[in-house]
């Protein structure tokens, strides 16, 4: 039986603002990935969402990106490599603390944003990342944008890793997603997310939009939990699978 992870982006309010329904993502998801103050969230944020994951047996993982509140970590930066790996220190440090504060542990990594699309054509770039994450926290399991140079990356460093694919996002020829500021690039409509993840998940390969066929393997889905839709997408999702006789369950990550 096909057994896979749903994950969903979330603790990204900030403040007084609020983004995102993570309490109702929560009940869906199997993986939660929780901004670290970078791109989003705050402190009061980070424990609050931690805790309710905790709660609902949901895997918590760190989700830092480039330090960018205002453009909420999509900006491509030019920051020097030594800073940006400080950077993820920071962010993984300040992730696995309140976690711990709450009673609760991190078990894995996910890049946000711009950076994780950089690192997604970048195999130097994410080797680098991935390291500086494992020098604070060495027991991490990485999520991985499948069959992109983020992957090549962990295998070459040998660490345990999940490889992810997105419901809410399409997918150019070479694996990495369409750019946001493209028609398309975001999917709104949850019955067709719902539709190609079943369809990818039993193809185990990347569908894009020319319709080729990418081979990979597939351990976890995400989507992101600031699209209008995000609740009724992970619905979709959960049940399309489900109803394709595939088991919801979190990724355990392997070398």
């Amino acid at each position: 039986m096909t057994t896979v992870d749903l994950n969903a982006d979330m603790g990204e309010s900030f403040g007084p603002w609020k983004l995102g329904d993570d309490a109702a993502l929560l009940q869906v998801v199997t993986s939660a990935n929780i901004a670290c103050g970078g791109h989003a969230g705050d402190a009061d944020v980070m424990a609050a969402t931690m805790r309710m994951a905790d709660e609902n047996g949901v895997g918590i993982g760190a989700h830092p990106g480039f330090m960018d509140l205002v453009g909420f970590g999509r900006n491509r930066l030019s920051v020097p490599r030594g800073t940006l790996q400080n950077q993820i220190r920071y962010q993984v440090a300040a992730s696995t603390g309140m976690a711990r504060s709450v009673g609760a542990e991190v078990r894995h990594l996910k890049l946000h944003g711009a950076l994780a699309n950089m690192a997604s054509e970048d195999e130097g770039l994410a080797r680098d990342l991935y390291e500086a994450a494992l020098s604070v926290a060495p027991d991490l399991i990485v999520m991985v944008l499948a069959a992109t140079a983020q992957e090549q990356a962990v295998k070459s460093l040998g660490c345990k890793w999940a490889g992810e694919i997105f419901a809410d996002r399409a997918y150019n020829d070479d694996a990495t997603l369409v750019d946001r500021s493209k028609p398309g690039a975001v999917i709104h409509d949850a019955d067709h997310a719902a539709a190609r993840m079943v369809e990818m998940v039993k193809a185990g390969a990347i569908i894009t939009e020319s319709g080729k066929h990418i081979p990979t393997r597939i351990d976890t889905i995400c989507l992101h939990g600031d699209t209008a839709e995000a609740v009724q997408i992970a619905t979709a999702v959960r049940k399309g699978l489900q109803d394709g006789g595939v088991t919801l369950a979190k990724f355990g990550g392997s070398v």
